[in-house]
């Protein structure tokens, strides 16, 4: 303000200076001016104003933070978004599941098949099933010269009931079956007359008849420390006076134990029975066990550690004794679910049965002794996992300790008596006992290469040293086997599987034979391959017709010394679904 007053004083000055001036000489004269140069004007150079100018204020270079605040509150819409619909997909028509089904199917030998299953809802919680199953020969084997039929029947209840917090079934049994002793020596009746040798034959076709009646119930508790109880009778017989009775009595509990879940499994076996054809033979045994473990997981580490502690009571002859044994396992998962090692010790104290042997080895004679087996442990390790996402295996190897272990033996014979029991001429089997030690290595290998397509091969391998015994009679030392399943189209179906046993030992001695040399009675029933297959049709939901073809290359091998099996066999059947 105070330049532009400045300005103004001089601008003021200077009018009046002009003012005196032209008053004192107001005629100026006349004055030659002479032009050098022509004006030429210019424009200087513009000053171009910087878009963003700097500014050296240094208040101006401080920028002060801005906070940004939404205020939000609701709005009223009447926007509604429409539903989602799914795209179209092509399915496949979901298979029809039916309660109940009917098989019946009829073969060469004269073979009989025929299963019958049926279940039915009763309210909400309740339901009752049924079942009867057939299966029958009535043709001889062409090797035999005695009745080689055999039948196999039997007939089975359910009722069960799953309420909200509990749940039970019982179950109500009864099972025929019809064997005969058609396994002769080879050598029998070298001493006899044609005569002689007939009228015995004539007379071993009566055969053996096993009768097994079962009565049964289980129940599951969800909230509860009592978590469930098994109970099972069986009341076992057969058509020589020899009758049997086991009662298996199991209860589960579990409770918690600083901080772990303890699951503790209770085990009452009682079994007892009496053989009255030839002698007066009885036995009796009660097992009372407890078996307490707790599983934990640690990292890539899972345990399941436990004992078991068994009082084993012979009853006939008043004596007891304790057995213990260590029961757990561990696992790692060493390569995700693609390689897993595992290793455990088991063991136990296991009740043998008439009933059980029989259903082994149907040529048992009816004067053996029964007793239990003591397997002390059964030391293991492996490996177990997938090679693919379709492929797994498992790799076993374990050693097995077991006293007391029975084995069957062929009974020795003396043709000469011409009348004796008809499972006395050297076609039954009776028991040896030993103690066994096992080296054994087992493989397995499955592959579900689709929904269609499934396939298994395994295979065991077993090192024996028994005790006492000179051989571990009629058990393998290989077994090998393999299946496969597959679907070839939306109709057919087929399948095959195939095993093989190895060697096996046993030893029989005829008796009518007057020895001059020491000779050795060991025999050996060769090793076999068999071979099955199947293949089906769907004709719709309901009905499928299926063709089994057994032992396709037609051996007729032994599976116990001196009884051949039937060879190739053809069965056509059928299979029924239906609702009532």
């Amino acid at each position: 303000m105070k330049i532009k007053i400045k300005y103004l004083l001089l601008i003021s000055l200077f009018t009046a200076f002009q003012l005196s001036a032209q008053k004192k000489d107001e005629n100026i004269g006349t004055e030659v001016v002479n032009v050098v140069k022509a004006y030429t004007p210019t424009i200087s150079d513009a000053f171009k104003v910087k878009e963003t100018p700097s500014l050296e204020d240094e208040d101006n270079t401080k920028r002060e933070p801005i906070q940004y605040a939404i205020f939000s509150f609701p709005v009223a819409s009447t926007f509604s978004p429409s539903k989602g619909k799914a795209a179209n997909v092509d399915k496949s028509e979901q298979e029809r599941l039916f309660k109940n089904y009917a098989t019946v199917g009829i073969g060469s030998y004269a073979n009989i098949l025929g299963e019958l299953y049926v279940t039915e809802n009763i309210g909400d919680t309740d339901f009752i099933a049924g079942n009867v199953k057939h299966l029958s020969s009535f043709s001889d084997i062409k090797e035999s010269e005695v009745n080689s039929k055999f039948l196999n029947s039997s007939l089975g209840l359910t009722y069960g009931s799953k309420k909200e917090k509990y749940s039970w079934t019982g179950d109500l049994g009864y099972q025929i079956q019809k064997y005969f002793w058609y396994g002769l020596p080879e050598d029998f009746g070298s001493t006899l007359t044609t005569d002689d040798r007939k009228s015995v034959i004539d007379r071993i076709d009566e055969g053996q008849t096993y009768n097994n009646f079962d009565l049964g119930g289980r129940i599951g508790f969800k909230e509860s420390i009592f978590k469930g109880l098994d109970l099972k009778f069986n009341r076992f017989w057969d058509a020589y006076g020899s009758a049997e009775n086991r009662i298996v009595v199991n209860p589960t509990l579990n409770f918690e134990l600083f901080r772990k879940d303890i699951k503790t499994a209770v085990t009452l076996d009682h079994v007892g029975g009496s053989f009255s054809d030839t002698v007066d033979f009885k036995y009796g045994y009660t097992n009372l066990g407890v078996h307490p473990s707790f599983a934990m997981k640690k990292d890539d580490w899972s345990f399941d550690i436990g004992a078991q502690v068994v009082l084993g009571m012979d009853n006939e002859n008043s004596k007891n004794k304790v057995f213990f044994y260590p029961k757990a396992n561990a696992s790692l998962k060493v390569v995700g679910d693609f390689m897993i090692f595992f290793l455990g010790i088991d063991g136990g104290l296991q009740q043998n049965s008439y009933r059980e042997f029989t259903n082994e080895n149907p040529f048992l004679s009816p004067t053996v002794a029964i007793a239990p087996t003591d397997r002390q442990y059964d030391v293991f390790a492996g490996l177990k996992g997938k090679l693919a996402n379709s492929i797994s295996y498992t790799v076993r190897g374990s050693v097995i300790n077991e006293k007391n272990r029975a084995f069957f033996l062929a009974n020795d014979y003396n043709d000469t008596i011409l009348v004796q029991e008809m499972y006395q001429y050297g076609n039954s089997f009776g028991l040896a006992y030993d103690t066994l030690r096992t080296f054994r290595l087992f493989g397995e290998l499955k592959a579900d290469f689709s929904k269609d397509i499934a396939v298994g091969v395994n295979g065991t391998f077993n090192t024996y040293s028994q005790e006492n015994l000179a051989e571990a009679w009629n058990l393998p030392q290989f077994q090998l086997g393999a299946n496969i399943d597959a679907n070839i189209t939306d109709k057919w179906y087929a399948g095959a599987n195939l095993f093989f046993v190895g060697d096996r030992k046993d030893y029989q001695s005829n008796l009518s034979i007057i020895n001059i040399l020491p000779r050795d009675d060991t025999k050996t029933v060769k090793s076999y391959f068999d071979a099955n297959a199947h293949v089906g049709y769907k004709y719709n939901q309901r009905f499928t017709g299926f063709l089994r073809l057994n032992n396709i290359g037609n051996q007729a091998y032994e599976r116990w010394l001196n009884y051949p099996v039937q060879s190739f066999q053809v069965l056509l059947g059928a299979n029924y679904k239906f609702d009532f």
